[in-house]
Formats: structure tokens, sequence, C-alpha cells
């Protein structure tokens, strides 16, 4: 992954790492480390300049996620009772947890959706609940562009202090990446296993 990820963002510059900060978001299994890394280190060579890297994976980023967003707006909170009566055993929750999800989002939304951009692989799912118990589009978009900088200037910063050592990320990303998608399927499993309706 790491050579295809070089190749775009040579090419491309800003507008592969604003591309690739979309896929990432879409598309989770291309790792935000490795592509601002790699920016970092290009702008330690003198190839790129930090503040329009930061601005390109900021923005592709927000959008990535806000594409996630639309998709839990168009369907909307209401949509979702008939699913949840129908399959709601296999996703573990009643109406009742829904709701409760609800008023979580309507009281304290912004920082879900800021905490979790620092969550891997729960960083891009956080946008699809949002979208659905109808956060605003402002404060989802600027939360998300919030969380999403910080977290950019670090791994563009590691990648320009670290240097070429940073491509060997690529050999840690992808096992802890593996591990929690592990570890959530483990979880999921173990509630499906033990979860009886409350009434």
């Amino acid at each position: 992954m790491t050579d295809w990820v070089l190749r775009l963002i040579d090419a491309g510059g800003y507008w592969g790492i604003f591309l690739l900060m979309i896929l990432e978001n879409v598309f989770p299994p291309i790792p935000s480390e490795l592509i601002m890394g790699i920016g970092g280190i290009r702008v330690g060579q003198g190839r790129m300049d930090m503040s329009w890297l930061l601005l390109a994976g900021t923005i592709g980023t927000t959008i990535g996620n806000y594409f996630w967003y639309l998709v839990g707006h168009v369907l909307g909170f209401e949509r979702l009772k008939p699913l949840v009566d129908r399959f709601g055993r296999w996703a573990t929750l009643e109406w009742r947890d829904v709701e409760a999800l609800d008023r979580l989002f309507g009281k304290y939304g912004q920082i879900v959706v800021f905490v979790f951009r620092f969550m891997p692989a729960f960083r891009t799912m956080v946008s699809l609940p949002a979208g659905l118990f109808r956060m605003g589009h402002v404060r989802f978009l600027l939360w998300t562009m919030g969380g999403a900088l910080i977290w950019n200037v670090i791994l563009a910063y590691a990648g320009y202090v670290l240097g070429q050592n940073f491509r060997d990320i690529d050999h840690y990303v992808g096992p802890v990446a593996t591990a929690c998608v592990v570890g959530a399927v483990i979880l999921y499993l173990w509630r499906l296993a033990t979860w009886r309706p409350k009434g």
C-alpha cells in the first residue's frame, strides 16, 4: 500500500493528498497515518509546504466524513424504527437505545464527533449516526474539521521529524487497524450472544 500511496502523492501533490484523504474516510482501509506521514516527509524534503499539506488533508478528511454524514441524514432517524423493530436483535438495539443515542447526540454530539476523530476505525463510523440523529451540518463540519486538523498536524509533524523512517509505519498501522476491527467483531459477537431485550 505504501508504494501506491507514494506514487499518487508524488504524481498529484496536494491534490493527491486531498483525494487520498477523501478515500481514506469513505473506504477506511487506506490509513491517514500513512498519507499525512508521507506528506510530512515531503515537507522535510522541501517538496511540499506544511500549510498547504494540512489544508488539503483536512478538507479531504472533512469531505470524506461529510459523505457518511449525508448518508445518515438522508436515511433519517424516523426511518430507523421499522428497521430496529425488525432487525434490532442483530444490531443488539431496542428503540429506547436509539432514543438514548438521539439524546446523546443532541447534547454532546460535537464532543463525540471531535473525540472519535482520534480513534482508528471509529473516526469515520461516527459520521453516520451524526447524520442519522440530525446533528447540524455546520456543527458537524466545524467539529470534524477541528479534530481532523489536530490529528493531521500530529501525523504530518511526525513524518517531518522522523523522515524516511516513517515509511516503516505501514508495517505497524496495518496490524493495529486489523486488531481494532477484530476487537470490534469479537465485542459484537459477545454482545449478540448475551443480548436480551429489556422489555
